[in-house]
């Protein structure tokens, strides 16, 4: 473990002497010192008080802030501004990392699914994680699913009650009898919190590496989004810890998906916070629209709908949720 890393494990359990830390960790009093600058340097205001190091109150949203709350075992590298979190992820899987969360303040040219834009300015929680999961490529989605998984329950953890629209659209509102909801917004299953975009490298028979990107509308202006978007601030009526938001996104995934003997848990987690679930639905497929009612979703990902001709399984479209008055 470094240095760095080590300290913020100590601070976590209290005010941590400098001599202390660098007798447990066998190194210099220096090499502490300069962990405190560099923590310090990087947004954690890291405190020096008669008793020791002490950690700030608000450890803030910069890579040693998300690293400081974590349980999981990734490392965080922080940018102020990236054209996009998931080519730099990329870069690292190039050069074998494994456990990186790419995190950064704003994206300049962030991407959907489908090369669509998506919007990322200052404020949201755009985070990118490199992993090279134990399992074949055709389990992927799995990891696409805890993703959304992962990413509502860290809007649920700061007070908006998110929701999942199959496969991986994490929105709020959109119920038919929701207050505050249009039509429209209904249709398409409420208003857009985040996103995820998924990419990977390997053979049929094994991953080499997943980039799993997700992007959540955290402290973002809503003027600055898309009509159908939202942020958790304009929802909560209040500014969010984007910190918390994002511990909470890289713990949870990694409680369904850090090692192959969990996946079984994804589906579970997926089903009980997807809306989509029983809903009417069309859903737009390659091979033309799908229109019936979503009854599961099986693996690695799968909608069933019983539709008036039999049960489908769709594996890839655009779903719309019908309304109550179009049923």
């Amino acid at each position: 473990m470094d240095t760095r890393r080590a300290l913020l494990d100590a601070l976590a359990d209290g005010p941590v002497s400098g001599p202390a830390l660098a007798d447990d960790l066998g190194v210099s009093r220096a090499a502490v010192w300069k962990a405190v600058e560099g923590l310090r340097d990087s947004g954690f205001a890291v405190e020096s008080t008669a008793a020791g190091y002490v950690a700030p109150d608000d450890p803030g949203y910069c890579g040693p802030g998300i690293e400081f709350g974590l349980d999981a075992p990734y490392a965080v590298e922080y940018h102020d501004s990236l054209p996009s979190t998931n080519d730099r992820a990329r870069e690292l899987a190039a050069d074998g990392a494994d456990g990186v969360a790419v995190a950064a303040d704003e994206q300049t040219g962030g991407r959907g699914r489908l090369d669509r834009e998506w919007i990322a300015p200052s404020g949201g929680v755009w985070v990118s994680l490199v992993t090279r999961p134990d399992a074949p490529a055709a389990r992927a989605p799995l990891f696409t699913l805890a993703a959304a998984v992962a990413a509502v329950d860290a809007c649920r953890a700061v007070g908006v009650d998110a929701h999942i629209k199959w496969p991986n659209d994490v929105l709020v509102g959109g119920r038919d009898g929701d207050a505050g909801d249009s039509a429209a917004a209904t249709g398409r299953g409420g208003r857009k919190l985040a996103g995820i975009l998924t990419e990977m490298e390997g053979e049929a028979d094994r991953v080499s590496w997943l980039v799993v990107g997700v992007g959540v509308n955290a402290n973002v202006d809503t003027e600055a989004l898309p009509p159908d978007a939202t942020s958790l601030a304009a929802e909560a009526e209040r500014n969010v810890s984007r910190q918390r938001v994002a511990t909470t996104l890289l713990d949870r995934f990694h409680a369904l998906a850090g090692t192959s003997d969990r996946m079984d848990r994804v589906l579970p987690a997926w089903r009980e916070r997807a809306s989509t679930l029983g809903r009417r639905v069309r859903v737009d497929t390659a091979g033309g629209p799908v229109v019936g009612t979503a009854v599961d979703v099986e693996p690695p990902g799968a909608l069933v709908i019983e539709t008036e001709e039999g049960t489908r399984r769709v594996h890839a479209g655009d779903c719309e949720h019908l309304r109550d008055a179009d049923r």
